[in-house]
């Protein structure tokens, strides 16, 4: 009799044991399978904003340095296109030189839907959490260059995650930069 409660105790403990050395195992893969979906959801809002910081720079020569700006932008500006109507290589005729203005929305966000300018400014999976974002210019040989940096810390976006002591929560995923010309992400 007491053999047999021994070993249910111990089958027990070894069951118990499995257990925790199985998840001593799965918890880092789940974390980093969670972790790369939302950074890819992280990356690919950083690209949008980009998109919308080089348009915002082609018409004012300048980064957006809030999201409002850049918003305002998106809704309500407009790209000057120029149409070349004749051949510039043929002496005797007349080259017609039409420019029109174009949405910006439109032209670098086809297919999405305007409502897709209010999440612009939001982390996916930040619970409300904003992206950082700054713009300046800087001088470099005697020109002065403008600069932006939007940024999102991994403890903004990878919010209760088992095991996110695996990564430094202050730092994160930005693009562009405020030391350089760049308009790369860090993860590029």
């Amino acid at each position: 009799m007491n053999n047999k409660i021994i070993q249910i105790a111990l089958a027990i403990i070894i069951l118990v044991l499995a257990y925790f050395v199985w998840e001593s195992i799965m918890t880092p893969i789940r974390f980093n399978k969670e972790r790369a979906i939302r950074e890819a959801k992280v990356i690919e809002r950083l690209k949008d904003i980009r998109t919308a910081q080089v348009a915002y720079k082609s018409v004012y020569n300048a980064y957006a340095s809030t999201f409002d700006t850049l918003t305002i932008f998106l809704r309500t500006g407009q790209f000057p296109v120029v149409r070349k109507e004749g051949d510039e290589e043929d002496s005797t005729a007349i080259i017609i030189r039409d420019t029109t203005l174009v949405p910006v929305f439109d032209s670098i966000f086809k297919g999405k839907q305007l409502s897709f300018i209010d999440s612009l400014p939001f982390i996916p999976y930040g619970e409300g959490e904003k992206f950082q974002i700054r713009a300046d210019k800087i001088e470099r040989s005697r020109v002065i260059i403008p600069v932006f940096e939007v940024f999102a810390a991994y403890g903004q976006f990878l919010k209760g995650l088992k095991t996110s002591n695996m990564v430094d929560l202050k730092e994160g995923l930005k693009v562009g930069s405020m030391d350089s010309p760049s308009i790369d992400g860090n993860w590029e």
